[in-house]
């Protein structure tokens, strides 16, 4: 008898996460949804049912080892770095990610373990498209109403002196945008539901094509083909409005490879109206204020300098470590402009910065050295080749969204849902090239082999 695997754990995280967010979960949840998730595939393994792993895994476990290793090194104090402080601090962050690098393991375990029966690809593509229109909807409503924020129930029951934190307040105080200075003044970047204004950029790269796969291509009608116009027409408000020059790159390099693997495979008729596309997209920035506003954007680039110098700090600390990296962030011994600790009124870019928060790629490099670095890389990597064949809606939409992740990684931290929607593509690659366990080469062949002895029976029959 069939041992089956429940749904709900993987569905109920995502179809139900703008109330997860309302009621101060937020990211949270997904560490909680990955307990059950861990625990039926562990009842599973013993009713029977194998785990199966992605290809490449081994990869991703070394990648796992390397950072739990890193905590030998979080005594270490890199140069340009202050001390990394008392015992209890010193481990928080190297143990938040190696919670989250845990659970989002979990998550592709579980995701890729489900047979078709149990959680059809199709349904999973609609939740990620779903969660891209949750985007879009919480990316209008911190344009027009930046100033949104609610105090959630989990804020609620947290002690005093834990609502005051900046990290613990991202996490449990859902709030529509973040109200930065971008040289036009303090305006408001739409961060709903996803905590940051840069992580809700870097899932809108990682969701857009899961929403035009499961809109356009998996058998879609007219009407809901008509009705997701109009949702990309709404997500230009936001994805302008947020100010994110990361996300547009992103955006662009996603559509490039997506029409270089339709060239290739002939898809003419499709690359022709993605171009009608294209400019339509150009004239409606050129006859709308979006487009000032994208001008003005690109005309102010306060944050390059402070990139740059935390990418340098990254590498330079690399260097000093170079197999495992020192475990977790540092901050910098001042700033770029200064060896003050903080800001002053003469010097507002004075003052320690995070070395690794401005983008996963230098993250990996100084916090997991290189061969962290070369495992993470390497294993989202390895995907896009093993999979490079798949010219199927899921296979353009996943190796794109895992094109969107590399780019990512120059810009953007990726814990903790642009990892998870990385882990959820890889997954969807990884089941469309098998049927309930069977891989499709496997499946050709045995279809191959019942076509022929149906012919020869014929043959006999007559």
């Amino acid at each position: 008898m069939a041992v089956r695997m429940p749904a709900w754990p993987l569905t109920g995280l995502l179809l139900l996460y703008p109330l997860w967010w309302v009621l101060g979960l937020g990211v949270l949840i997904f560490p909680i949804a990955a307990v059950p998730m861990a625990v039926i595939l562990l009842r599973q393994r013993f009713a029977g049912r194998p785990i199966r792993f992605p290809p490449g895994f081994a990869l991703w476990l070394l990648f796992l080892a390397v950072v739990v290793l890193g905590i030998a090194a979080l005594d270490a104090t890199p140069a340009g770095t202050v001390p990394a402080g008392s015992g209890g601090g010193k481990l928080a962050g190297a143990g938040y990610r190696i919670g989250g690098y845990l659970t989002l393991t979990v998550l592709l375990l579980y995701a890729g373990n489900l047979r078709e029966s149990e959680l059809p690809r199709r349904r999973l593509v609609w939740l990620l498209a779903g969660l891209f229109m949750v985007t879009v909807a919480g990316g209008l409503v911190g344009t027009f109403a930046g100033h949104l924020e609610l105090t959630s129930p989990v804020e609620l029951l947290l002690p005093g002196g834990w609502r005051g934190n900046s990290f613990v307040q991202s996490l449990v105080h859902p709030y529509a945008a973040q109200i930065m200075d971008v040289g036009s003044g303090a305006v408001p970047r739409p961060a709903a539901p996803w905590g940051y204004t840069n992580t809700w950029g870097n899932n809108v790269v990682m969701l857009a094509g899961w929403f035009v796969a499961a809109t356009w291509a998996l058998g879609a009608r007219r009407p809901l083909r008509l009705l997701s116009l109009g949702v990309l027409a709404l997500a230009l408000i936001p994805v302008v409005h947020s100010l994110n020059r990361g996300m547009w790159i992103g955006l662009a390099v996603v559509a490039g490879w997506v029409a270089i693997r339709l060239a290739l495979r002939g898809r003419l008729t499709v690359l022709v109206a993605g171009a009608a596309a294209v400019l339509l997209l150009g004239l409606a920035l050129a006859a709308s204020p979006l487009g000032d506003t994208v001008r003005q954007r690109l005309e102010y680039g306060r944050s390059d300098g402070v990139r740059a110098y935390l990418s340098e700090r990254a590498v330079v600390g690399m260097a000093e470590s170079p197999v495992i990296g020192f475990g977790s962030t540092r901050s910098t011994q001042g700033g770029r402009h200064s060896i003050a600790i903080g800001p002053t009124p003469d010097c507002e870019q004075c003052g320690s910065f995070t070395v690794g928060g401005n983008g996963q790629l230098w993250q990996l490099l100084f916090a997991h050295g290189l061969l962290g670095t070369v495992a993470y890389l390497g294993f989202f990597g390895y995907a896009l080749w093993r999979f490079r064949k798949d010219g199927s809606p899921i296979g353009l939409a996943g190796s794109g969204a895992l094109v969107g992740s590399f780019v990512s990684t120059l810009w953007y931290n990726a814990l903790v849902t642009p990892l998870a929607f990385a882990m959820l593509s890889y997954a969807l690659l990884w089941r469309n090239s098998q049927r309930d366990g069977q891989p499709a080469s496997l499946q050709a062949g045995q279809r191959a082999r019942l076509r022929d002895n149906l012919q020869v029976g014929l043959r006999g029959a007559a």
